[in-house]
């Protein structure tokens, strides 16, 4: 199974995005919910949405991995948008969706209140000694900060890693972090896998939008045998470092 490609500009995707901007409106309104006030998290959701719309014909949740069973496609999570975890459990509890795409009022006005305070208080981490470097690239978790401080420990020949996106490839288009070395899409995991050919005992660090998808696909690579993975906790949304379009 190669790389599943979806041309974002395609008359096709664009009226199936329409749709889903439609879908998830209707939703917050169901609900009482309302969008996060991070744009690029709703963008991203609803462009994944309406990508597995085309592909599988249900709006699976982005942020989790789809299989493809006796040629019927399930969510590993049993997760289709709005999903029983989030309705249940997490935007009662956490205010907020697995994907971050739905809110409550009172979560969003906060939200938005600390993206205020993080655009004024925000500095770039500083730069890592080569023990410290190592120390952090063989952590599990990694924040937006820690991968720029190890992408640049990266560039002066401090360490080596692997940075693989494992989102889909219109995500990759759209924008991917620049020092990414692989694109191995969850829709084609193991087959795009055995084509990156990462060897097993090097560091690899994985992200996707919100680091779902990659939290799921780090435990499929532990459980493969890799011995070394890393997952950016938040995704490319938390990533402050530059982005390649």
């Amino acid at each position: 199974m190669s790389i599943i490609k979806i041309d974002m500009n395609s008359p096709e995707f664009q009226a199936e995005m329409k749709k889903t901007i439609e879908f998830t409106d209707k939703v917050n309104k169901q609900f009482g919910w309302v969008y996060n006030p991070q744009a690029e998290v709703n963008e991203g959701v609803q462009m994944g949405l309406a990508r597995n719309k085309m592909m599988y014909g249900k709006r699976f949740c982005p942020c989790f991995m789809v299989e493809v069973v006796d040629e019927k496609p399930r969510s590993v999570e049993d997760r289709i948008c709005p999903c029983k975890p989030a309705i249940e459990k997490e935007i009662p509890e956490d205010g907020t969706c697995h994907c971050g795409i739905y809110c409550t009022p009172e979560f969003a006005a906060n939200k938005k209140a600390e993206m205020g305070i993080e655009e004024v208080v925000h500095t770039h981490s500083r730069g890592l000694t080569k023990d410290e470097a190592a120390v952090l690239l063989n952590q599990s978790e990694l924040d937006g900060d820690e991968l720029t401080s190890l992408l640049e420990a990266r560039k002066l020949g401090m360490v080596t890693f692997k940075l693989v996106d494992v989102r889909e490839h219109m995500e990759w288009q759209m924008g991917h972090i620049k020092g990414a070395d692989k694109l191995v899409p969850t829709s084609s995991f193991f087959a795009a896998l055995d084509d990156a050919k990462l060897n097993k005992d090097e560091n690899i660090i994985v992200y996707c939008h919100v680091g779902s998808r990659s939290a799921h696909c780090a435990r499929i690579l532990t459980d493969m045998g890799y011995t070394k993975i890393g997952n950016l906790s938040y995704g490319i949304v938390s990533y402050g470092g530059e982005i390649e379009r």
